[in-house]
């Protein structure tokens, strides 16, 4: 087998535009069961609000007003993250220094 073969047949991971190594080994746990819906969506949405104050703070953006919503959705799908609503994307200002 030569290398130009051995090479064509390992498979890689998918890798996203914009690679985060701040998620990068994380395991994920499973969420607490009985609690009201309202807490799951809340939840979900700071870890998302999160994930994207990071990765503008990794792209230069520092200040809640550097981060409007058309900036904060284009880095969310940079990272491969559903756009955010109103809501997560005032979130995500509040999360900036």
């Amino acid at each position: 087998m030569t290398a130009a073969t051995a090479s064509s047949r390992t498979t890689h991971a998918p890798t996203l535009p914009f690679p985060s190594p701040h998620f990068a080994g994380l395991p994920k746990k499973r969420l607490p069961a009985g609690r009201p819906r309202e807490w799951y969506v809340s939840h979900n949405r700071q870890l998302k609000a999160m994930r994207i104050a990071i990765a503008l703070l990794d792209s230069g953006v520092y200040t809640p007003a550097q981060a409007r919503d058309h900036t904060i959705r284009r880095t969310a799908a940079r990272i491969g993250v559903h756009p955010p609503s109103n809501t997560t994307c005032r979130l995500v200002r509040s999360l900036l220094p």
